[in-house]
């Protein structure tokens, strides 16, 4: 991994604002489509979720306990990178604990299926309650984002695009209910934003936190978390919402080809 994290931080942060901000690119779509292709959004979620664990897997935490052992022993070392990994898992199990289940559609919607929601005024709370719940979800993604690009450009570009890819959907859930509350374009579409940007915003704080203490072994126990935090989404929100949307076994399709090119895409780069 690249060890140089000053080098890194600028196009780290671009990335995590890119995936973020990739709600507004869904509120956009909403009114340009009538229909949401199910095969397209099972797939792309599906896909989200293999780069995310392959990643996470093969990469990040094999990595953080290389490093960590390498420093305590294999017992210490590998007993403090499971620790990690386990703990990003309950720092992001604790935020859906704390966020209220029932007005908390954190997943990728149909168009139609938002369209044909009836009442005004719950149409309205509807979205403001989706964005504010994706919006407190992004902000641990954003960390993750943000420290998987500090790792390598590539791994961060892909945790990026993975990241965006279910990102638009959510965007679709926050800004279709808005508008046919309100009658505003520019309000669904900057409800949108402004939930997505809770992302580059989570990074910010997350590095401007750790910052005085960051050196290779909290690296090391960061890219551990990291991956505990992006399994649990795969598992906990990408999976079960892909299947949701699948005709057949394009979320799994998805999934493999997400590993299958990140697997490709890390040998070309360990070859280079």
């Amino acid at each position: 991994m690249q060890s140089g994290v000053e080098g890194s931080l600028w196009l780290a942060f671009l990335l995590t604002a890119v995936a973020g901000l990739a709600t507004a690119v869904g509120s956009a779509l909403a009114y340009l489509t009538k229909h949401t292709s199910k095969r397209l959004l099972a797939g792309t979620l599906g896909f989200s979720a293999g780069v995310m664990i392959y990643i996470s897997f093969v990469e990040l935490f094999s990595e953080a306990q290389r490093l960590l052992v390498g420093s305590y022993g294999k017992v210490a070392g590998g007993s403090v990178a499971a620790a990690s990994f386990f703990g990003g898992m309950a720092i992001i199990a604790v935020i859906d604990f704390l966020v209220p289940s029932y007005e908390n559609p954190h997943e990728g919607a149909l168009v139609e299926e938002m369209r044909a929601i009836g009442e005004e005024h719950r149409l309205k709370r509807l979205g403001l309650m989706t964005a504010l719940a994706i919006g407190i979800h992004n902000f641990p993604e954003g960390i993750a984002t943000f420290f998987a690009g500090l790792s390598t450009p590539t791994i961060g570009i892909s945790v990026a695009a993975a990241v965006a890819l279910h990102n638009i959907p959510e965007g679709i859930s926050i800004s279709i209910p808005v508008y046919f509350a309100t009658g505003s374009r520019s309000k669904a579409f900057w409800y949108s934003a402004l939930s997505g940007a809770s992302e580059p915003i989570g990074a910010l704080v997350g590095y401007l936190a750790l910052r005085p203490f960051l050196s290779d072994h909290l690296m090391a126990i960061i890219f551990a978390g990291v991956g505990g935090i992006m399994v649990f989404i795969s598992v906990d929100q990408l999976i079960p919402h892909a299947k949701k949307y699948d005709e057949g076994h394009d979320s799994v399709y998805g999934l493999i080809g997400g590993m299958i090119i990140m697997a490709v895409t890390l040998v070309l780069l360990q070859a280079g």
